[in-house]
This record gives structure tokens, sequence and C-alpha cells, in this order.
């Protein structure tokens, strides 16, 4: 097709003929490739070529000098900081908003600002803002309102404030003599250089042809102009009357200024071209909603193209670098030939990750008595990377599992070792010194890892060129302390901007490319994605220690500009285009609704009747979720069977006072928990929470009392064998803190933190509830907890058969006091002691059932089918902890209707009839056939329940 470079090469060749006197100079080298292709192409006859160049390329070839790379530069300006700032902060204090200063210089140099009087401005602006004298009593408090650095920092904070503004400009001076002396320079100071000597240059020899510009900065438009005035120098403009003309069109900004200049107006075109309004391209908008959407639906598009089409007359456009590698992924087959001109962000890559990972695992190092380890988080991001635990699964399994079973918020260093050489190289604790050794012998580690993975070993490659980069830099500023955080800060800095540049055959195939690679080309087909606002024009502000009035005011480039060079970009591609596809979402990123780009909505405001909008759904069910409903067929009565005692008299399992009290709760998670065996994560808890705390209770109340059978061969405790008890109430914790956290004998149980809070909460505890049974004593223990699990059968008849129901209950801790068997439950929470009524533990539909009593009267049926013999009174009782510190303690349950005084439960046995009626009435329901497992419809007991969002509540 004919596009705008096909045509000036061929205008070039109709005029000229014979072009080896010509110098061709373009925006950028793509479109000089393009360019030469269009030459060769046109051409019948062997003849020398032009010279193509970059304007780049021309600054720098004149200038006889290269700019010095950035990080480079950044340290010599800090130098130069540390001389003029009295109190200098550190090296990475400063690097960030260094760049931002260097930004600021680089600016001012290539519009040819006047340094001195644009720095003086600022720095009186900010002794003006910060100059309070002039107002009264009541604006000043309302200024302190808005800027409480005022009424805290007081004058030292505000003369620190005023010190940095003045300093910008003999920052500036003395930086740009520091460079003289060193032979750099930072590209604006070159182009400077060119733009204030234009008068020295001599008639080049060759004649300058300029092509497809459309914004030039301060020095490019001296220079151009030098050319064109004085060295009889042309340019092409790539431009279209539907937007220059049109003052309302940001794209043509720049042409309406150029036109109405002395030198540039007599440049333009008599009759500018009208390709857009002439021939407007066919435009389809579509709608995603989500992100990835959009490469499915780039394939769909390709995949329509007809077979005998040129693929280099379609270009993919992606203001998003992010779905390059999905987009390559949705490429129909029939594509055989790619060639993509962006650079794929390296810290995108998976290597890039894990390298992070490893520095970020330093800043979560733990060293106790010379004993190294790393934290639980940072460990399992690790091991979730292939590169880690490729060949060592089963360590890196069993290490995952051993985490969370004994619940390591920290684990040792020696422990990771043993996976072998690559964990021993990467958790080790580092020193500041050793981090640059340490990542090129980690990189050389994982290049082995890599094998024949060409596209990682690249991203590797480029991290390793970019560190040998910034270790040669540091080397040579031996002044700057490298400490680990700061290394890491710009270590994410610096990566931030490598990019994996591709190969490929650049005139040949699909073309895919970013926004501005697109200058000065012309396709048949454009395609482009994320045209959302924000990504297409991008958003946010321009990064700049200099106001926008400021700016604005001495010709400095702001957002407007640059809105405006997006702009362009946009609309020459619709020039010389057939067909333009623009796709964007509707999902949120970032917090933000996804919006359309205003260049959609132009376009519909303008060229309506040319544009067609799709909505490309993804099937999503926006219903309210259904009511679920399992009924009970022959498979989960199978399952239901496992409870139930065979003829042999054993049962596969049987229920737990909790999974009765789940039935009455929700019949639905009833289901899911006891016979889908559907469970929650694990998860390492860093925190000690009520559970944890009511596990580490019941265990060390077990092993006091426990070791106390053990040393003195008898159950019974009289009052006094208190004293002794409260020597062993620190070992007991000890011991189960041990246990709970599965640690082996010998491991180390020093307790910090919240465990060792925990641990004297506990001993208090402990020590009140010895006291308390003290009172009580003597007292026959019977069991405690683990001794003795509780079994029973519960007969009943449903769905014409007879069942005998298995139950099991581990009793806390059952004892004898005068002649009372006491079946106690510790709870570490508030659990209510009363009641109304037997029938109220089983109503499913009373909000305030008391779950605790009901469990502690099925200890009772427990007990009593253990000892049928049994014919002394069952009293139940509830200790909670937090209670037994008030005077009138009371541990036992006690049936009270409303506000009556209530009566303690004295026997369980008096109730023993009541009690099991409803018991059988309950399970039969669990194994009655045309009772389904439904949903709870009090959605206050869906609130923290682990099923939830299965159910859609």
């Amino acid at each position: 097709m004919n596009g705008f470079l096909r045509e000036t090469a061929a205008d070039l060749l109709d005029r000229y003929g014979d072009l080896r006197g010509l110098t061709v100079i373009l925006p950028n080298r793509r479109a000089g490739l393009f360019f030469v292709q269009h030459l060769g192409q046109l051409i019948d006859k062997a003849q020398w070529m032009p010279a193509v160049k970059t304007i780049e390329d021309l600054f720098f070839e004149l200038s006889g000098q290269r700019p010095t790379d950035q990080l480079t530069l950044i340290f010599e300006l800090y130098k130069v900081y540390q001389e003029l700032q009295p109190d200098p902060e550190p090296f990475d204090r400063f690097y960030y908003w260094g760049e931002m200063i260097l930004k600021d210089f680089n600016d001012v140099d290539q519009f040819l600002v006047n340094p001195n009087k644009i720095y003086q401005l600022l720095s009186e602006i900010k002794e003006i803002e910060s100059d309070l004298s002039f107002l009264t009593d009541g604006q000043i408090e309302l200024i302190k309102q808005f800027w409480k650095a005022f009424e805290n920092e007081g004058r030292g904070h505000q003369d620190k404030f005023l010190r940095f503004w003045q300093l910008l400009l003999p920052l500036y001076e003395r930086f740009n003599k520091e460079l003289d002396v060193l032979g750099m320079a930072y590209s604006g100071k070159l182009y400077r250089k060119v733009a204030e000597r234009l008068d020295e240059l001599e008639k080049p020899n060759q004649r300058y042809v300029f092509v497809g510009f459309n914004a030039f900065t301060g020095t490019e438009e001296q220079l151009i102009k030098r050319f064109i005035s004085e060295f009889e120098a042309e340019i092409y403009w790539d431009l279209d009357a539907y937007y220059t003309q049109n003052k309302q069109q940001e794209a043509g900004l720049f042409f309406r200024d150029y036109r109405k200049d002395k030198v540039f107006g007599p440049t333009f075109p008599k009759e500018l071209p009208q390709y857009i309004q002439a021939k407007p391209p066919k435009i389809k908008v579509y709608v995603t909603p989500l992100k990835v959407n959009q490469a499915n639906l780039i394939g769909k598009v390709l995949d329509e193209m007809p077979s005998n089409e040129a693929l280099e007359e379609t270009v993919v456009i992606l203001p998003d670098e992010q779905l390059l590698f999905p987009v390559m992924h949705q490429l129909p087959e029939q594509i055989d030939k790619v060639n993509v001109t962006m650079g794929y962000p390296v810290r995108n890559a998976p290597v890039y990750a894990f390298l992070e990972a490893v520095l970020e695992l330093q800043r979560y190092v733990k060293s106790d008595d010379g004993k190294v380890s790393f934290y639980h988080q940072a460990i399992k991001e690790l091991l979730s990377s292939s590169y880690l635990k490729a060949g060592k699964e089963e360590f890196s399994a069993s290490l995952l599992a051993n985490i969370q079973e004994q619940n390591q918020v920290y684990i040792p260093a020696s422990k990771l070792a043993e996976g072998g050489s690559l964990f021993e190289l990467i958790f080790k604790k580092l020193a500041s010194k050793d981090i640059f050794p340490y990542l090129e012998q980690l990189m050389m580690a994982l290049v082995e890892r890599l094998g024949d993975d060409k596209l990682q070993r690249s991203y590797l490659y480029q991290c390793h060129k970019q560190l040998v980069r910034l270790k040669e830099i540091f080397h040579s500023q031996g002044h700057v302390k490298i400490s680990l955080e700061f290394f890491i800060r710009l270590f994410r800095q610096i990566f931030r901007e490598v990019r994996l540049p591709f190969e490929g055959e650049p005139l040949a195939g699909l073309q895919v490319m970013g926004v501005l690679e697109s200058r000065n080309l012309d396709f048949k087909r454009v395609i482009i994605a994320n045209m959302n606002e924000g990504s297409f024009p991008p958003s946010g502000a321009m990064n700049s220690l200099i106001p926008f009035n400021v700016r604005k005011a001495f010709g400095l480039p702001v957002q407007e500009q640059n809105d405006a060079i997006y702009a362009y970009t946009f609309y020459r591609l619709l020039h010389r285009a057939q067909e333009v596809h623009l796709i964007y979402s509707t999902s949120s990123d970032q917090g933000k609704v996804g919006e359309k780009s205003r260049y959609i909505q132009q376009l519909m405001a303008e060229l309506d009747k040319w544009i067609e909008e799709e909505v490309v759904f993804v099937p999503v069910d926006v219903k309210p979720a259904e009511p679920i409903t399992i009924q009970k067929t022959p498979e989960i009565s199978y399952l239901l069977s496992k409870y139930v005692l065979q003829e042999d008299g054993t049962s596969v399992t049987a229920f737990s006072p909790s999974a009765l009290s789940v039935w009455l709760d929700c019949r639905l998670k009833f289901y899911f928990q006891y016979l889908a065996n559907i469970r929650e994560k694990d998860k390492v808890e860093e925190e000690i929470s009520a559970a944890v705390f009511g596990n580490l209770a019941h265990y060390s109340l077990e092993y006091l009392y426990k070791g106390f059978i053990q040393r003195k061969r008898r159950n019974v405790i009289i009052k006094d064998d208190f004293k002794d008890l409260e020597n062993y109430v620190s070992p007991s914790i000890e011991k189960a803190i041990r246990d709970f956290y599965h640690l082996e004998e010998d491991a180390d149980t020093s307790l910090s933190g919240q465990l060792a809070i925990v641990r004297d909460v506990l001993q208090k505890y402990i020590f009140e509830l010895l006291e308390l049974d003290k009172s009580s004593a003597p007292i026959e223990l019977i069991s405690l907890e683990k001794d003795m699990i509780y079994r029973s059968a519960v007969p009943i008849e449903v769905n014409g058969d007879h069942y005998a129901v298995a139950l099991r209950g581990i009793i806390d801790r059952v004892d004898k006091q005068n002649g009372v068997v006491r079946l106690i439950d510790y709870k570490s929470g508030k659990d209510i002691k009363s009641f109304p009524s037997i029938s109220s533990l089983f109503d499913r539909e009373d909000s305030k059932r008391n779950k605790a009593a009901m469990q502690t009267l099925i200890y009772g049926l427990l007990y009593q089918a253990k000892f049928p013999e049994n014919k002394q009174a069952l009293k139940p009782a509830i200790f909670n902890l937090r209670e037994i510190f008030n005077e009138d303690f009371n541990p036992y349950l006690q049936i009270k209707e409303g506000r009556s005084k209530g009566e303690e439960l004295e026997n369980y046995l008096d109730h023993k009839e009541e009690f099991e009626e409803n018991l059988k009435k309950l399970l039969g329901e669990i194994f009655d056939q045309t009772v389904p497992f439904d949903q709870t419809d009090d959605l206050e007991k869906c609130k923290y329940c682990p099923y939830k969002e299965i159910c859609g509540r």
C-alpha cells in the first residue's frame, strides 16, 4: 500500500534521481528502516542510497559526544549536592528525586530555557509561599490547618525547605561544570551545546531532508530552522487537514503553530491532505469485560483476515506491554511470521520475580545467638517458584507441610539448607558488601537450571548485564555506602526500565508494536488494544520539581503537549487505514472503573456513521445465587452409614457434639464438613488466635494433672498437693507449646513476642484455677482429655429401619467431688451456662441456643454409656477461663427461664430421658431420607462460615 514513507521516497527519487547527496532525518530508527525498504522497492537500478539518520543521531554527531548513562549522572549529581548541602541525606534517599532533578535539567536545556531565570523564580515563589509575616493571625491559623508542617516543625524545617529550592540553581551550574571536566553529558546538555553554536556550523556538503516530524523541542526547532533558512533543507510533514485545521483537535496543536511560523510555514503543502474525511476507514469498537479478553478478540479479528492478504499490512498496537504474551498465544495458526517492535519489561518475567523474592527474603531475616532463620511467607513465595523446587518437589512439599503443622513463623536456615546447594545458596544471611558477588553466583546457578529455555535465559542475560553495569558504577563510586534496603529499592528502580528486545524480521509478517513505534508507518488494518482512558492516552502528571504554571510560562512541556503528541499518534494511524479495530475493557484497574478512551468518544461524535460498536460478552450468571439443596441419594446414604454401628459393634466413624451442633446451625454446612469432607485450608497463625489459646490451655491443664498422677501414683488430689502442683505449671505450659507446634524434644522453645505473653497469661489462669480446685479438694481424677475417648450408640428408628448411631467425645476432665461426678469442659471464651429448657438446646430457630450446655450434657450421656452401672450424680460444668477471677464464679449449668432465679442442674440423670428423646429426634432428622441438606435462613450464621463462598452468601 502507498503510505507516507513510500510516497516520500517516491517523491525524492522523482525530484533528485541520484540520492547520494541527501541525508534523510527521521524521528526514530523504525521509520528509517521502512523508509529504506520503500526506496529499495522503488529503485530499478543500482545507485547510492541516501544517509538515513534519526534526529538524535544528528545532534550527537554535531556535538561530537554521546550522553552518559543515567545512573552515573545521578552519582555525579549527588557528589555536587553533597558539596552544596551542609547536611545532605544519604544517597539512597537522594536517588529517587535526583532522577527528577536530572529530568528537569534535561528539559531546561532541551527547550533552551534560561536556568538562572527559572530557578531564581522558583526559589522566590517558594520563599513567598513560606513567608506568613504579611498574614493576620486568623489567616495563619487557616493555612496551618492545611499545612501542619508550619505548626509542628518550626522555623528550622522551613529554612531547610527553602534552602533546597535555593540550591537548584547552583546545583545546575556546578553539576554542568563538573560534567565538562569529566567529559560527560546528559542528552539535553548536548542538544543545548549544538543549538547555542549554530552560528559556527559550516554548510554541509549534503542536502538535508527532515521527514515525519510532529513536535519539536526548542533545540530541535532551532537546528531545523537553521538548516532550512541557511542550508536549503526540506521538511515532509505527515499530517491531515482533519485535525490540523480544526482548533478543537489536540492532535493538530503543533502543526497549527508551525504553519504560522515564518520559517516553517512555507514548508507546508498549500493544500493539506484529507485522508481521513475523503476515505474514512471502517471503524469497529469492541467492549470486553476483562483485559485478558482483548487477546482472544485480537486473535479472532486476525483469524478473519483474507488468506491472500500480506501480513505486513496489519498492525497490532499494544499500549500496555503486559498484553504481549497473551496476544502471542492467541494468534491464529496461519500467521507464521510476527515482528514484535517493542521491548518486553524484564520486571514481568518469572526470573526477575524470583530474584526480587530472594532479595526480599533478606528483609525478613532473623538472627538469634548466631542462628539464622527466615520468615515463612517469604519462604513460601520462593518455594512456589519452579526454579527452586524443580527436582526437589518432595523436599519442598515436606518443608511446607512442616511449616504448616508446626505453625512456624520463622524457619531455621540450617533446615532450609537440607534442600541442596541452591537452597543453601539462597537461604543465608547477606552482608551488604557481598550483594554483587552473591547475585552473580545465584544467576550462574540459575543458568544451569534453565537448560534450553531460551526465553528465560534471555531474561536472565539482561538481568546479569544490568547487574554488571550496576556493579561497575558502584565500584567507581567508592564513597557511596550500599545498604541492603537501598540496594533492593535501587534494584527495582533500575530493572524497571530493562526490556528484552525481541529479534525478528522487522519488515515481514504481522507487525506488533507499542504506540510511539508506529510513528510515520501506515497499515491497511489497524488493531489497537487497551483503548481505555489512562492507557491510551496514558494518564499521570509529569514528574517535575517545577510547577505547572512555571513550566508553561517558560515553554517547557506540560501535560497538554503530551496529550497532543499521543492524539496525533492515534489519528495518523487513520490516514491510510481501511479497517480500524479499537478494543477497550470495562474491568476496573487500580480502583478505577474501565472507561473508553477520549479518542473513541471523539470519533463517535465526529465520524459516527462509519463506526460500529460491539459488546463482547463473557457468559456471567448475574442472577442471585439459587438456594442449594442436596437430596439424600444412595451415595449420600452410604456416607451416612459410616456413622452407624455395624454387626460387629463397630463403626467407621462417629458424630461428635460439635457435629450435632453444626447440623442444628446449617444442614448444608454439616454436609460439606462431615460428609463431603471439604476442609478449610490450614495457614500459619502468626497471631495467637482464641482457638490456639484455648488449645494451649487444654494441653497445659492436661499435662499438669497427668504429671501429678504419674509422680504421685494416685489420682486423688488433696489440699496439701497444690503447693507442689504450682511448681509444674511452667513446665506443663512449655510441654503444651512443644506438642501443639509438633516440636522435637530437643528443639529450642525460647519464647518471645506474643507467645511469651500467652505463656504469662496462661500461668495466671492456671494458678487461679488451682486455687479454685484447692477450695474444692479433695478431688478424685477419673479421666483427663485424651486419656479416654467416650463412646456411645443411640438407637433410632427412621425410614422404616432401626439404626444405632455412633457418638463419641473427649471430655476435658472428669473428676469426683463429694460423691458427685463432674463433667468439666474448659472454655477460653464467654460461654453462657444458663438455658431455658432441655428442648431449647435442640431448637434451630433459637438464635440464642446454648451450644456449650448441649455439649456438656452429651458428655453426661457418653459417661453413663461408658459406666452404665453408675448411680452417682453427673454434674456438667463449664470452666470459663475468663471468668474464674470473678468472686461469684459458678461453673455449673442452670435451667433458667426469662428473669427467673433459675435452678442449678445437679444431675444429668434427672434429665436423661428428655435429653435423649430430643437427641434421637435430631439424629432421626440426619438419617431421614425426606430431610435434605439445605441452607440456614439465619444469615448471621453465614458471616464467619468457611463455606459461604460456595453458597454465594
